[in-house]
Formats: structure tokens, C-alpha cells, sequence
């Protein structure tokens, strides 16, 4: 615990220290610097080009690759299979993420029986 005098200075230095300016209540209005160093962005606009970059939340009937391979970062198993075979598996209308996770999910050797450990992490190529 800090003695009196201690607690003096310290109270003395947070006087000393306040900011200038106040800062913006929740409810006030941004300034319109902040809306223009938004709009100014270069990355603005281009939404996420991770998820469709890797193509993972494509339908297969949209994929244009014919053999669509998952590999599972966990145990490092790949799987692959013919986006025909998978249409007529699960459909042509089925994701390409979910029908990846199945083919996982079907051969996993991670099996610990906790829901949260179990399971393969797929990554899509």
C-alpha cells in the first residue's frame, strides 16, 4: 500500500497527465476524417479472398477443378475424390467445405471421445 505521500504524487501526476482532448461518447458521431480514412483504404471493397480463393464454399456443380483433394492438418492424412463421385455422393448442390469435413469425419483416426477433440481439421487444396 502506498503511503500518503506516495498517493499525493500519484494523484498529482494523474492531474497532470489527462488527455487534451476528451474523447467521443458511444452515441456521438464519428468525424468525417475517420469515414474518409475508411473509404481511402486500400483494402476496402475487396471483401474476404481467403474463403473464395481456396474455393472451399463453392458448390461442386461450380468448382472447376474434376479432382478435389482435403488434407486434414492434424494427423496430416490427405483424401481426394472426383467431383463427380462427390456430386453423386452428396449432391450437386453440396459444398465443397462440408463434403470435405465428411470425408474427414468418415475416416478419422482421431478419436479421443470428447466432441471438442474429436475429428480432423481439414484444409482445403
Amino acid at each position: 500500500m502506498p503511503t500518503p505521500k506516495q498517493m499525493d504524487k500519484m494523484a498529482a501526476a494523474v492531474g497532470r497527465k489527462a488527455p487534451s482532448a476528451r474523447g467521443l461518447a458511444p452515441d456521438a458521431e464519428l468525424p468525417p476524417e475517420y469515414w474518409q480514412a475508411l473509404l481511402d483504404d486500400a483494402g476496402a471493397g475487396r471483401g474476404n479472398p481467403g474463403a473464395a480463393a481456396s474455393g472451399r464454399l463453392l458448390v461442386l456443380s461450380e468448382i472447376p477443378q474434376h479432382l478435389l483433394r482435403v488434407g486434414c492438418q492434424r494427423c496430416g492424412r490427405t483424401v481426394e475424390i472426383q467431383k463427380v463421385d462427390a456430386a453423386r455422393l452428396y449432391g450437386p448442390d453440396a459444398v465443397w467445405r462440408e463434403v470435405g469435413q465428411r470425408l474427414l469425419d468418415n475416416t478419422c483416426a482421431q478419436r479421443t471421445g470428447r466432441h471438442e477433440e474429436d475429428g480432423c481439421w481439414p484444409r482445403f487444396e
